[in-house]
């Protein structure tokens, strides 16, 4: 993003360089855009520790490259999470209840006892558990709030007051329309299409719901609110976020001592790199649900079988627990009818993936990480929403960007092998998609380059870091 300071700049700041905390919610799409942003103001001579919860520090340290381990330029530590080994971290309900009960006392021991070399001047705290942030100020350090997803969903989180009142939400977060519209230029929601939506279970849609009412009273303790987009694409969800910082997005390649950053909980598989090499420009589908969507094994079998039926070449990010907790099958004969084109592995150095030139198109479940990483190097997306912003997500990149197209489910739920194979032909042979998808690169490439809007939101931020040390 920016030139990093040479090594005897660094020298000459060192014992009075600003000292961070950075705090993310412990879960894959939480952590890594706030380490990718962490690496960056590290490389301008700020000293940055990174607080994960014990467990997520022990996967993430597992699962870096010992280049990583290298170039790394950030302070990695951890702090309980406050549950039993037996207790499940993948529910976000039960880590949120153990940290705030156990983060504060935790957070403010380790501020304690890291200050006593260099003192915290400022917290930045994952949106998500923003409800630290009024103690850390009173604790003498400057409050920041980081969102890892898109603008617009911070402005919905922060328009809700607004939303009850005028009655376009009742208590428990339903909308009473059909389609909620905070402005002309934001892809518009509709019912079971809220972040917080959980169709058929309304006791869990409340608990979601009041999640995000706590993180839109958090946003008021915060000095600065950062946010993993860019205000080409968020113009209208920026104007409606007082405080806003557009700094995204967030990405591997604007670390200068990284090509990778660290931050994931899984080993990355490298060897789909020099698969890829093997194969026709433009010609790969790239398949990968991120680090929470899980599928029946039916839905796992019309994919395989969709992707066969394409007769494309494609890699396949396929996570142990993919098959709803378990590990996916295939149809019986896929792996060998599909060798000579198929590559399938557990993990992938994402960006990397993306960035090569043989991939041709994302099928994804659109979250905002991914879905910035994608339009970040111009892929064309094929969307598979799962949950919470991911169906506003698909919006955006169907409707409002046009550089992609869904994949719809039958009557049954499912995503048949025919829409997927369908899809996938027309999605390949629609060169305005492609078209769209290459200027949206562009918008992404400049904002982080210099004189560019995120470029520029984020010297500004660092140079106020330095002036409060």
């Amino acid at each position: 993003m920016d030139q990093s300071l040479t090594e005897q700049e660094m020298m000459g700041v060192k014992g009075k360089r600003p000292h961070i905390l950075a705090v993310p919610f412990p879960v894959q799409g939480h952590v890594r855009p706030l380490m990718k942003f962490s690496q960056q103001i590290a490389n301008h001579g700020i000293k940055v520790t990174f607080v994960n919860t014990e467990y997520i520090h022990a996967k993430v340290v597992a699962a870096m490259s010992e280049e990583d381990k290298e170039q790394r330029s950030i302070e990695l530590t951890s702090i309980p999470d406050g549950l039993m080994p037996d207790d499940d971290r993948n529910n976000g309900f039960i880590i949120n209840k153990s940290l705030r009960r156990t983060l504060p006392r935790n957070l403010t021991n380790l501020m304690e006892k890291v200050s006593c070399d260099e003192k915290i001047s400022c917290v930045i705290a994952d949106i998500t558990i923003g409800w630290i942030l009024d103690d850390i100020q009173k604790m003498g350090a400057e409050p920041v709030a980081f969102l890892p997803g898109a603008a617009a969903e911070m402005a919905l989180t922060h328009h809700i007051p607004k939303l009850i009142e005028a009655g376009n939400l009742d208590m428990n977060g339903t909308m009473v329309q059909n389609e909620l519209i905070l402005s002309d230029e934001i892809p518009s929601w509709r019912k079971n299409e809220l972040i917080w939506c959980v169709s058929g279970d309304l006791n869990t849609q409340k608990l979601f719901f009041e999640f995000f009412r706590t993180a839109e009273r958090s946003a008021h303790h915060a000095k600065w609110l950062l946010c993993n987009t860019f205000h080409e694409i968020e113009s209208s969800a920026c104007k409606l976020i007082p405080k806003i910082c557009p700094v995204g997005p967030l990405l591997s390649s604007n670390n200068l001592k990284s090509s990778a950053g660290g931050g994931s909980f899984w080993v990355e598989d490298t060897t789909c790199l020099s698969w890829l090499d093997n194969q026709p420009d433009g010609s790969v589908i790239y398949v990968s649900f991120g680090s929470v969507a899980a599928f029946s094994q039916d839905q796992i079998n019309e994919l395989a079988l969709g992707l066969e039926l394409s007769s494309r070449p494609f890699l396949w990010v396929v996570r142990s627990n993919l098959a709803n907790g378990l590990h996916a099958e295939y149809p019986n004969g896929f792996l060998e009818r599909v060798a000579e084109r198929a590559k399938i592995v557990e993990w992938t150095p994402q960006e990397q993936v993306l960035a090569h030139s043989s991939v041709g198109c994302f099928l994804s479940h659109c979250g905002w990480n991914s879905t910035v990483e994608g339009l970040s190097m111009g892929i064309p997306f094929l969307c598979w929403p799962y949950f919470a912003d991911q169906f506003h997500n698909q919006n955006y990149i169907c409707s409002m960007w046009k550089i992609g197209l869904s994949l719809n489910p039958n009557e049954s739920g499912l995503r048949s092998r025919h829409e997927i194979k369908t899809k996938i032909e027309m999605l390949f042979a629609d060169y305005g998609i492609k078209t769209n998808a290459l200027k949206l690169k562009d918008l992404a490439l400049k904002s982080v380059s210099e004189s560019g809007s995120s470029f520029r939101n984020f010297e500004t931020f660092v140079d106020h870091l330095k002036k409060r040390r």
